[in-house]
């Protein structure tokens, strides 16, 4: 048995991000794996900003040019990778890849935002019912399954700055966090919440507004959801706040695998 190192980072463009010191922090953290979300290139800009440093690549690029796209880094091959949902407009937008190792499956996911108004709130909506079925069908096979990625969800008040003003607002809203407890419900875990179940003011994303981060005013959307065979091995989660790379920091969590 040995530890293996599984991050999951918006970096929110990873031209910005490179340019901002990534190369930088896989190399202090030296995860195994790396789930990135909201790539905004293609295969050849991706691999311009980040030479592959030892890691095999696995994308999903979106058709529209500069637009979310999510991927894998891994020091291991993957045995199979699968991209998107099925779904046409999901799978255009570059949401969704998985990718099979010999111990587990690992998924990278980009949930839509519904902050620009009721027609991306009814589409983010719509992701959750596709990305549930999508879950469930995971659950059943044999291998443990990690789910990482920005969910673009609080689920509790504990995950997001003075909540009494925040539920009416996506990303917080009643039927979002009703969504994830019947998420969990089908047997998934909150890596985080294994280690600390009930510990406030913890987020993974700050607007760049009004000076955000420097002030704690946060969100925790980003997360591992990991299957229950999987919660005995989470060794130590943390955001790791000291890296300004993005709006989002890089959530990392060490499993005994």
């Amino acid at each position: 048995m040995s530890s293996k190192i599984v991050s999951s980072y918006n970096v929110n463009g990873i031209r910005a991000a490179a340019r901002k010191g990534l190369s930088e922090w896989i190399e202090t953290t030296g995860p195994d794996f790396i789930c990135f979300q909201e790539m905004r290139a293609n295969d050849e800009d991706i691999s311009a900003a980040l030479p592959p440093m030892g890691y095999h690549a696995y994308h999903e690029i979106a058709e529209k040019k500069g637009y979310s796209g999510v991927s894998i880094f891994s020091k291991e091959p993957a045995l199979n990778v699968q991209r998107g949902l099925g779904v046409d407009w999901i799978d255009a937008e570059g949401r969704v890849i998985l990718a099979e190792y010999e111990h587990f499956n690992l998924v990278s996911a980009y949930f839509p935002s519904g902050t620009t108004g009721d027609i991306r709130q009814d589409m983010k909506m719509e992701f959750l019912e596709h990305f549930m079925g999508y879950a469930k069908k995971l659950l059943g096979q044999v291998k443990p399954l990690i789910i990482c990625g920005d969910f673009n969800i609080c689920h509790k008040e504990i995950d997001i700055h003075n909540p009494s003003k925040q539920h009416k607002t996506s990303g917080f809203l009643p039927e979002e966090r009703a969504w994830v407890d019947s998420f969990i419900a089908t047997g998934l875990n909150d890596a985080y919440r294994v280690l600390y179940p009930d510990i406030g003011d913890q987020y993974s994303w700050w607007s760049y507004r009004a000076g955000s981060k420097a002030r704690n005013k946060g969100w925790r959307i980003d997360y591992h959801m990991i299957s229950a065979d999987l919660v005995s091995t989470v060794e130590g989660a943390k955001m790791e706040k000291q890296w300004d790379m993005s709006d989002h920091v890089p959530v990392t969590v060490t499993y005994s695998i």
